[in-house]
């Protein structure tokens, strides 16, 4: 009887000496997505810096496949032992009111650790459309249909567009295609007439002249276009729409472990050459709290949620 009692204290006190020697061996961040794209160039920046700090080896895992389920599955059955992270997106926050079902559960299964950055979308037309302004877009929208293009259903900018027409109660004609590159592509040609883009994929055509910005989808201005305006400031209140990325461990990682990945997640996030790197890809570093992380995907769950469901957008 008293084995049993004594047990509870033997486990804890195992936890708190597994705490103190962590890590004693290379962690893995997970990135539920393609090699080379803007979360997996994000990580690689990241994993580099935090492994210096931690003084451990961070390897970046691509596993990509269903908008990121694939990856994020495997580390929320993963070992909770702080030694398998997942480096997610704004999918994660999106997909469990895209997909009637997934293996895992977004809050239960994960401990979300430090928001890393923001990047905003822009509103882009091509360089030859007739629309100088938000407002003349969405009155020309108003008088008949027009389409935009996303990287498929249920992304951020699908998201964007159809807060977008939701707030201006327009009927928009959703033009998916396998990523965002060819849907600029066609942007550029004037198949599509409007589309909600990653910033730091749009920001470069916009500066060559390729493609015209009529607004930014991030609560305020943006230094970069200080003059163009937000989609908040057209007409549509509350309107706030980032891509992010972020870091979280599987749920049951010891306290103490979950804090040191937060204090040197943070403590890296200042790290000027990192910023730099960020900043050159378009994203605004962060380098939230744990708290403040967690309160931010709820906030973007729930608003996810909202816009679906008016917009009766979902997978199977």
């Amino acid at each position: 009887m008293k084995l049993f009692r004594l047990l509870p204290l033997a486990l804890a006190f195992c936890a708190s000496v597994a705490a103190a020697d962590y890590p004693d061996r290379a962690l893995k961040l997970v990135v539920p997505y393609s090699a080379g794209g803007a979360a997996d160039a994000q990580a690689r920046l990241v994993a580099q810096k935090l492994g210096a700090r931690l003084g451990q080896t961070v390897v970046v895992e691509n596993k990509p496949g269903a908008s990121g389920t694939i990856g994020a599955a495997s580390v929320a059955h993963a070992a909770a032992d702080g030694y398998t992270l997942l480096y997610d997106a704004t999918a994660f926050a999106i997909n469990p009111s895209l997909y009637k079902k997934l293996s895992y559960d977004s809050r239960r299964d994960f401990l979300p650790i430090s928001l890393i950055s923001l990047t905003p979308n822009l509103l882009v037309v091509p360089a030859q459309s007739p629309y100088q302004r938000i407002e003349d877009l969405t009155a020309a929208a108003r008088k008949g249909h027009l389409t935009f293009g996303t990287p498929g259903q249920g992304t951020a900018q699908h998201i964007a567009a159809a807060w977008y027409a939701q707030g201006n109660k327009l009927e928009l004609t959703h033009v998916p295609y396998k990523g965002g590159a060819p849907a600029l592509t066609d942007l550029m040609g004037g198949q599509i007439d409007m589309m909600f883009s990653n910033m730091a994929a749009s920001y470069p055509l916009v500066k060559s002249g390729k493609l015209r910005a009529l607004a930014v989808t991030s609560p305020e201005r943006i230094a970069a276009l200080p003059d163009l305006p937000t989609v908040a400031e057209s007409g549509v209140p509350q309107y706030s729409v980032y891509e992010w990325n972020g870091v979280l461990a599987p749920a049951g990682v010891p306290p103490e472990v979950a804090t040191r990945i937060e204090q040197a997640l943070r403590a890296t996030l200042q790290d000027p050459a990192l910023r730099h790197s960020l900043q050159e890809l378009g994203a605004q570093p962060v380098g939230s709290t744990a708290a403040e992380f967690r309160a931010f995907i709820d906030d973007q769950m729930e608003r996810s949620a909202r816009i679906l469901a008016e917009a009766g957008i979902h997978k199977e």
